[in-house]
């Protein structure tokens, strides 16, 4: 595809991607959690929305059902756009409400902008949005994560990993695909949301799943 979009395309786009962020902003750990008797999440461990801190709850299942429901909201923002877009721009609103979920559960309306890192939204959408792309994420995630205990770990490299995947895939043209830009835009910001993961790593101080911060 080439020449400028249409204006209706541009319209849809945004409709896509104020979809997109809305679903990405729902707090499930948070719904969860409170539901759950668990407490307010926000008051527990680093005070993350994630999976990874309703694990330090010491409920498992909630943790679960968190880890689902975020990949769940990412993938479902790129499966609506695909179904409401023609084919010959499904591609373009897909990639943006992928990118939208991932900020919105970064930044949630709901909670004041203050919201997760934007893990599992980011793989449930690129899952979506590039199968392949985001089974290698899984994989990495995983695969990391097991080896060092470390779940952030397992995060920065899925998402160093991912970038590099779709661009072997589409290389990186727009005009042929925007699926390579929207993966790394998510890519940075979850790799931006982890700095002080990041830190703590380099210094040796990093919490290991299942471990309950103070």
């Amino acid at each position: 595809m080439s020449g400028q979009l249409p204006t209706y395309v541009l319209w849809l786009m945004a409709a896509m991607a104020f979809m997109g962020y809305a679903l990405g902003s729902v707090p499930f750990g948070l719904i969860l959690t409170n539901l759950g008797g668990a407490g307010d999440l926000r008051n527990i461990g680093s005070g993350n929305i994630g999976a990874t801190n309703v694990l330090r709850t010491g409920r498992k299942d909630l943790a679960a059902a968190t880890l689902g429901l975020d990949a769940a909201k990412g993938f479902l923002a790129v499966l609506i756009a695909w179904v409401m877009t023609s084919p010959d721009y499904s591609d373009h609103t897909a990639s943006l409400a992928a990118l939208a979920a991932v900020v919105g559960h970064c930044f949630p309306v709901f909670l004041g902008f203050r919201g997760g890192k934007g893990v599992a939204t980011g793989l449930g959408a690129l899952l979506a949005l590039s199968p392949i792309t985001g089974l290698v994420g899984c994989a990495v995630w995983l695969s990391v994560a097991r080896i060092t205990r470390i779940s952030s770990a397992g995060a920065l490299a899925a998402f160093v990993a991912m970038p590099v995947v779709i661009l072997a895939l589409y290389g990186f043209s727009f005009q042929a695909s925007p699926k390579p830009m929207a993966t790394l835009l998510i890519s940075l910001l979850v790799l931006a949301r982890h700095h002080e993961n990041i830190g703590r790593i380099l210094r040796g101080t990093e919490s290991r799943i299942g471990q309950k911060k103070d």
